[in-house]
């Protein structure tokens, strides 16, 4: 099992480090701390993880915390500890050496998630729920941008966005309101044509490979990945047949588009056109 595990990896990095050398030239570019603001540091094992938006990352960051010795069980950790309570340090908090040391000593890894099926996930939990920045900050703009005889209460307050006028808005590049880490290209967010990752996982085969990766670094044997959903438990997962759903909804041109705006993470990561 783990040999295959270990081919998996390699045949990963292989297309992500092909991908890089043909498409883009920055091999050499310096890695400043902007590259490396997302991603996570546990001094404790030596991990150095990049965060992706809906591919798994607050339970990566209990994980993280379990290891660092801030918690004893990923159970025990509530979704704004993780998020909020600044409880790890990043990358781009070093200076230029500690930055530097901790890349070329650590075990760098981040985890991916087929990019309509993350898209849509991030539409959903922003936009179909109450929340008090997504809704003011990107729902007015939007709303009010694209949307004809839009009602009072809408330009208001901003909620009801359809992913639709969500899809007008990515592709618009004009945007009224800049990217967010949420629907942002993975290429951007962890600069995997800069930096050289050790481990490349992947949300549709989690378990097995938060395990593995768990398993190389040393872990203790009772840690496993959380099986849990952080939020909105009650609710269906983002899966392929939903994100069918939402797509549904675009005229071919916007979902070509969209395939368009995310094209290199589906290369890069051997996602095939859905």
């Amino acid at each position: 099992k783990w040999k295959s595990l270990y081919q998996i990896q390699g045949e990963r990095k292989r297309i992500m480090r092909e991908t890089c050398s043909k498409y883009k030239s920055n091999n050499r570019r310096i890695i400043t701390p902007y590259h490396v603001s997302r991603i996570f540091v546990e001094d404790k094992y030596r991990v150095l993880y990049c965060e992706v938006p809906k591919a798994g990352c607050s339970n990566w960051k209990r994980v993280l915390m379990v290891l660092n010795g801030l918690a004893s069980s990923t159970k025990d950790i509530q979704h704004n500890t993780v998020h909020y309570g600044n409880y790890l340090k990043r990358l781009d908090g070093f200076d230029h050496k500690g930055i530097y040391h901790r890349l070329n000593t650590y075990t760098k890894m981040l985890f991916i998630r087929e990019p309509f099926e993350k898209l849509v996930s991030a539409f959903r939990d922003k936009f179909e729920h109450p929340n008090n920045y997504y809704h003011p900050v990107f729902g007015k703009a939007i709303i009010s941008r694209y949307r004809i005889n839009a009602t009072k209460e809408a330009l208001r307050t901003g909620s009801g966005v359809k992913f639709k006028e969500f899809i007008q808005y990515l592709l618009d590049v004009h945007r009224p309101v800049g990217m967010d880490i949420h629907w942002d290209h993975v290429n951007r967010l962890c600069s995997p044509c800069l930096i050289d990752y050790d481990f490349v996982g992947k949300f549709e085969s989690m378990e097995e490979d938060a395990n593995f990766f768990l398993h190389l670094i040393g872990a203790p044997q009772n840690l496993t990945f959380p099986k849990f959903k952080d939020r909105h438990s009650n609710e269906e997962r983002t899966t392929t047949k939903i994100t069918q759903q939402y797509f549904a909804q675009l005229s071919p041109s916007q979902r070509q588009q969209s395939y368009d705006f995310y094209y290199m993470d589906y290369l890069m990561f051997n996602y095939s056109k859905p």
